[in-house]
C-alpha cells in the first residue's frame, strides 16, 4: 500500500482546491474513454522508495510525494481486520518486530527488508476457518476510531495506531481525489488462512471452500456498504483489491474464480456505482484470462497490469479497445534499472494506450525502494510534456 499523504490541509473537508476539481474532471473523463486535458498519473510508493526521493531530490523529510508533484488520485484503507485489536507483540527488537494481528496472522516484519514474512496464522485448518465468527463487519471502529490494523500497518513500513481512516479521507480531499478501497474474497484468504492453504483447500474441498468464500463475499460487501456510508459523499471513487494471478495466470482455474468470486465482485461494483463511484480493480499477476470478465462486471479500469506478468497496456487496448480502461503498466523493472533513454522509451510508448481517454499512467504495481528519486522525477516530467492531448508521441507512435 502506499504511504499515506501528510495531514493538515488548510480549510474544511467540504472545500476543494481548483487543482483538486481540474484532477477529479481528469479522472473521470479518463474513465468515461474521453480525452482530458492530459493523461492522468499517480502511483503507490513504497515508504523506502519516499525516504531516498526526499534524500536524492533534497526535499524536507515531511514532503509529500502526491503534493510535490500535483498527482491525480490517491486511496485509503480503512480498518478490514476480521477481528478488530491492538497488535500483540510476540518478541521485538531494534532489527524486527513479531505480531499477531487481527486476522490472526503471525508476521515477522524486519525493518530493513520491506515485504513481511507471514509465520502462522490462528485459522489453521479448515474446519476452523469454517467456524470462524467475524466481528461486525460494518463496526464503526473501522472508519472512525485509530488503532491498529494490518493492511496500513504492515506493508513496506510499519505502523501502530493509524490514524481514523474518516480524518485520512478528510485530510486528503480537498487537494486529490480520494478513493476508498475494499478486499475481496481472495485478499482475505491470504492474510487469514495463508495462500497455501487458501488454495490446497480450493483443491480439496471446491464445494465446502465456495461456501466460504460466500460468506466472506457477504462480510466484505457489507463492509463496502458500511465504508460508502461512514464516508457521506467524501469519497471520489473506489478500488477493489483482488490478487488473485500469478506470473503465467490466475491462482484458481477461471471457471472456479468465476463461480464462486466474481458475483462477490460484481456485487460490490454494484454498490459503488449506485453510490456515484467509479472503480479500479487490483489485480496482480497475470489477469488475461479474467479481462473479458471485468468488462462484462462493469469494472471501470483495471490496474496494475503487470508488465513483469506478460501484460501489455497497448496490446490491451488493441484487442479490447474502449471496454475497459487501464491503470499502470509502467514497467518497474525500466525504472529500476534507471537508464534514462530506456525510461523514456517506456514511458512513451505506453502512452498510446491513452488515445481516446481510459488510461491513467501509473507503474505495474508500485514504486519500489529501487527506483531513484529522479527516475520518478523524469517519469512525471514525461507524461507530463507528452501525455498531452492530442498525443504526439513521434517515432513511438504506434497505430491501433
Amino acid at each position: 500500500m502506499n504511504e499515506p499523504a501528510a495531514a493538515g490541509i488548510n480549510g474544511p473537508p467540504g472545500l476543494r482546491s481548483e487543482s483538486a476539481l481540474r484532477k477529479l474532471d481528469r479522472m473521470a473523463k479518463a474513465l468515461r474513454h474521453e480525452e482530458p486535458d492530459r493523461v492522468p498519473i499517480s502511483d503507490f510508493f513504497w515508504g523506502g522508495f519516499l525516504r531516498r526521493w526526499r534524500v536524492e531530490l533534497g526535499l524536507p523529510g515531511d514532503a509529500d510525494v502526491y503534493r510535490h508533484y500535483d498527482l491525480d488520485w490517491t486511496v485509503t484503507t480503512p480498518n478490514m481486520d476480521p477481528w478488530i485489536r491492538p497488535f500483540q507483540t510476540i518478541r521485538e527488537t531494534p532489527d524486527d518486530v513479531v505480531i499477531k494481528t487481527g486476522f490472526g496472522a503471525v508476521i515477522n516484519k524486519r525493518f530493513e527488508i520491506p515485504m513481511p514474512e507471514m509465520r502462522a496464522w490462528d485459522v489453521d485448518t479448515f474446519e476452523k476457518l469454517e467456524r470462524a465468527e467475524f466481528d461486525d463487519p460494518a463496526d464503526p471502529r473501522r472508519f472512525f476510531a485509530a488503532g491498529d490494523n494490518q493492511i496500513a500497518g504492515v506493508g513496506d513500513g510499519f505502523q501502530r495506531n493509524s490514524p481514523p481512516w474518516i480524518e485520512t479521507v478528510r485530510a486528503l480531499r480537498p487537494d486529490i481525489p480520494v478513493y476508498g478501497s475494499i478486499i475481496e474474497p481472495s485478499e482475505c484468504l491470504t492474510r487469514l488462512v495463508g495462500q497455501g492453504n487458501a488454495l490446497l483447500w480450493m483443491g480439496e474441498e471446491p464445494d465446502r471452500m465456495g461456501a466460504v468464500i460466500g460468506r466472506l463475499g457477504a462480510y466484505y460487501l457489507e463492509m463496502t456498504r458500511a465504508q460508502i456510508g461512514a464516508a457521506a459523499g467524501l469519497l471520489d471513487g473506489f478500488v477493489i483489491w483482488g490478487d488473485v494471478a500469478y506470473k503465467r495466470s490466475t491462482f484458481m482455474s477461471p471457471d472456479y474464480w468465476r463461480r464462486h468470486f466474481k458475483p462477490w465482485v460484481a456485487r460490490m461494483i454494484e454498490r459503488a456505482h449506485a453510490a456515484g463511484l467509479p472503480v479500479i480493480y487490483h489485480g496482480c499477476g497475470n489477469v488475461a484470462a479474467l479481462l473479458p470478465d471485468f468488462i462484462e462486471i462493469g469494472i471501470d479500469a483495471c490496474n496494475p497490469l503487470e508488465a513483469k506478468a506478460g501484460l501489455d497496456v497497448v496490446d490491451l487496448r488493441r484487442r479490447y479497445g474502449h471496454k475497459l480502461a487501464f491503470c499502470g503498466n509502467g514497467d518497474i523493472r525500466v525504472f529500476e534499472a534507471g537508464d534514462p533513454e530506456a525510461v523514456r522509451r517506456e514511458v512513451l510508448r505506453k502512452l498510446n494506450a491513452a488515445r481516446g481517454g481510459g488510461f491513467i499512467f501509473q507503474s505495474d504495481h508500485s514504486v519500489t525502494s529501487g527506483v531513484s528519486g529522479w527516475t520518478y522525477d523524469r517519469i512525471v516530467s514525461l507524461v507530463r510534456a507528452y501525455g498531452r492531448y492530442p498525443l504526439r508521441l513521434g517515432s513511438f507512435e504506434e497505430s491501433d
